[in-house]
Formats: structure tokens, sequence, C-alpha cells
């Protein structure tokens, strides 16, 4: 895309994806702002982690068009922090200019970046420890450091802190947050019902594929449209 030009509206327009000879995602059509914090949300199996795939641009559609701004070319402008990332193997601080010079980003500048990307996320204090030697907090929050040092106008987040204590996860809740707060808009997966009342301004709910409401969270929360959003929230689905 050109410099300087929007990725958004985000578009799905009749979405399927198979896997295995099974519809994993079926005919989903919606368009997402820059706006607002869009959380997908559903049950283990959903489609959740696939449809980000999609979206993201990793997998690509059987059936049906993903356009960013109405052009189907992938958009640079983007970056994914997946539940359990992959850390080089160096240090924290080497992780995140890794990526920065990777961009492009050279000298003091990368290096500069890098250490304020550290601190944005409380990370400062192991700038030099070996990035695989840090807790999974640590590493997410590092993951998401390396991601929001890009710059990107829409972040991927897979189920992030989906494996983590409560501390740790509060901790990773208050990064995104922040990213959000600067402009960046945030989608995420998630199956906590907690988690998305605390960080969604919109819920996507996928059942078994499809898309079953796509809603602002103050809505989806006090009134669900569909019997599956209500069930799901009730603890009834699997």
């Amino acid at each position: 895309m050109a410099a300087g030009h929007s990725v958004f509206p985000l578009e799905l327009r009749e979405v399927c994806f198979r896997s295995g000879g099974q519809r994993i995602i079926e005919r989903i059509s919606l368009s997402i702002d820059r706006r607002v914090r869009t959380v997908i949300l559903g049950a283990n199996g959903a489609g959740k982690s696939v449809l980000m795939r999609l979206m993201h641009g990793l997998l690509a559609p059987e059936s049906g068009a993903i356009r960013w701004c109405g052009r189907a070319e992938r958009a640079a402008e983007q970056a994914m922090v997946f539940q359990r990332p992959v850390m080089l193997r160096t240090t924290a601080i080497a992780n995140v200019a890794y990526g920065l010079k990777l961009a492009g980003v050279n000298g003091e500048e990368r290096w500069s970046r890098a250490a304020d990307a550290l601190a944005n996320v409380g990370l400062a204090h192991i700038a030099t420890r070996s990035a695989r030697v840090l807790s999974g907090g640590e590493q997410q929050r590092l993951a998401l450091a390396r991601a929001w040092v890009l710059k990107p106008e829409i972040l991927f987040l897979d189920e992030p802190t989906a494996s983590l204590d409560p501390s740790a996860a509060q901790d990773v809740e208050r990064v995104i947050s922040e990213i959000a707060a600067s402009g960046c808009k945030i989608v995420m997966t998630t199956h906590n019902l907690g988690q998305a009342r605390r960080l969604a301004d919109e819920i996507i709910f996928l059942h078994r594929g499809r898309l079953a409401e796509y809603t602002p969270a103050s809505v989806f929360f006090a009134m669900p449209r569909s019997p599956e959003a209500a069930s799901f929230m009730k603890g009834e689905l699997p």
C-alpha cells in the first residue's frame, strides 16, 4: 500500500475456509474499522484463530474475499502476536532490534527505539537478559514490544494470555490497553469472558465457524441476540 494510506476498513466478504475436509469458517462477511478494540470471542474450536490468520494473511480463504481499504493485497501496516511467541536466541533488546533492522531502521536509532519499546512494556530492567529464559508473561510482553515498535496500524493478538497466571495476564492486558491508546487498532481472540469485558469495544462472536453476532460489547454482554451467545455466557457451550 502507498505510504500514508490507511488499511481500513478491513472487509471480509463471504469468506470460507476448509481444512482436512472440514469447513472451519463458513461464509463470514464483516467490516472492521480502526476506531475500536475488536475481540473475537467463542468457545474452543469456534474458528477464532483461523479467522484471525485469514485476516492477517497467514491463510488464504477457500472462497470469498478479504480486502484492505478496497484492495486485495495483504496490508504491510500490520503485525501479529501469537499465544506462544518464538524468541530469538539472543537478548531481549536484540529481539526487538532485529525486527527494526528488517524494517530498515539502522544505527543508533534502532537500539534507541528498541530500548524505548522495552521500557513501554515494563521490561527495561531485563534488556540484556536472554529472551529464552524469561517467564511466559515477560516473553509475551517482549513479543508485544517487538510488534508495537514497528508502529503497525493494526495488531492481531491470538489468545495472548491463555497460558499465563493472573498476575502476568494483568500485565499483558495493561500493555494491550496502552497499545490501543497509542492509536493502534487491536483485534484479539479470546475465550475468556472476563477479559473480553475488560478489553473489548466490540465483539465478533463465532459459533462453529459461523458469525453469530457482531455488535458493540455493551450490547453483547447486556442482551446477546443469538441463543448461542446466551448459552456461551451461561457456560453451556463446550
